[in-house]
């Protein structure tokens, strides 16, 4: 493994009964990114992430972590992990959690400087159990981050907060983006990769479909997006052979094509009134339907 690479799976192969989870799958996290792992459900992110972690073995393949074994504690004591499912024990106070947690790192973070980068002091009376959801989910991005890691690992780390505690996670990643903290990213927010992430890379059914920057992973993708003003009637768009989707929204006409030009040309045609056009390059959501539909065979 190169220096440049902080932890990689290589020919990654693990069946779970009848299920296989990964198959043939390679991922490699270099230094100083964010890379964020899209897939859809079952996909297998959560099954490479435990690989990373040490959590599971490969079948076939192999997973390294700072050049060793994901095991070794040595490597461990370099990471940070905010995974989906956390217990936690719900007695103890953000404090006290936080004061434990930064004790196993060689270099932590002073404990009341995460507390303010996170803006936990209103939580500090209270029992980790008593905090509701969202709370919980700060509280655990707080000691994902409190041992001052070079890589941090975030398993839909929004899921559950509020738009302006989302908001504020996002701001402390940037920061730890800047301070040079490597990071990966799974999430179901395909806005959060789209605005946090230098690389992206795709999975469906165990398989790494492609790799890129946002940029790249939308060059993939040939259509576009065109809404506008009309009064002409959907069942009556959605036959034309340029539509691939059509909805409305707010009044507006919103299509999804792969031939914008013979499109405006139809619309300009059936009705000469039409009004308020915006044309749109495909973004990483329709970038990543695309590419995973490709990957069952679907049109």
């Amino acid at each position: 493994m190169s220096q440049n690479t902080l932890a990689s799976l290589t020919g990654v192969r693990k069946r779970f009964g009848s299920i296989q989870a990964l198959d043939g799958f390679d991922l490699a996290v270099k230094r100083g990114e964010l890379l964020a792992v899209l897939g859809p459900n079952g996909a297998g992110k959560s099954t490479a992430i435990s690989m990373l972690l040490g959590l599971q073995t490969p079948d076939q393949g192999s997973a390294e972590l700072f050049g060793h074994a994901p095991q070794d504690i040595e490597g461990r004591r370099r990471i940070g992990v905010m995974m989906q499912e956390v217990m936690l024990p719900g007695v103890m106070r953000p404090r006290e959690l936080l004061e434990q947690v930064a004790s196993y790192y060689p270099t932590p973070y002073d404990v009341d400087a995460v507390i303010a980068r996170m803006s936990l002091e209103g939580l500090l009376k209270r029992p980790y159990g008593k905090l509701s959801g969202g709370q919980k989910r700060q509280v655990q991005f707080a000691l994902a981050i409190c041992g001052r890691p070079e890589l941090l690992f975030l398993d839909e780390p929004t899921a559950g907060l509020d738009v302006q505690a989302r908001e504020g996670l996002w701001k402390v990643v940037r920061e730890l983006r800047h301070e040079g903290c490597s990071i990966v990213l799974t999430t179901h927010y395909l806005e959060e990769a789209e605005a946090l992430a230098d690389r992206v890379a795709v999975m469906a059914r165990g398989r790494l479909i492609t790799t890129g920057s946002v940029n790249e992973i939308r060059a993939h993708v040939s259509r576009k997006q065109v809404s506008f003003v009309s009064r002409l009637q959907l069942d009556t768009v959605r036959a034309w052979p340029e539509v691939a989707q059509v909805e409305i929204e707010r009044d507006r006409m919103q299509i999804s094509t792969r031939d914008a030009e013979a499109l405006l040309v139809r619309l300009f045609r059936e009705d000469p009134q039409l009004s308020d056009i915006e044309v749109k390059r495909a973004g990483l959501a329709e970038a990543f339907t695309e590419l995973t539909n490709e990957s069952k065979g679907v049109p």
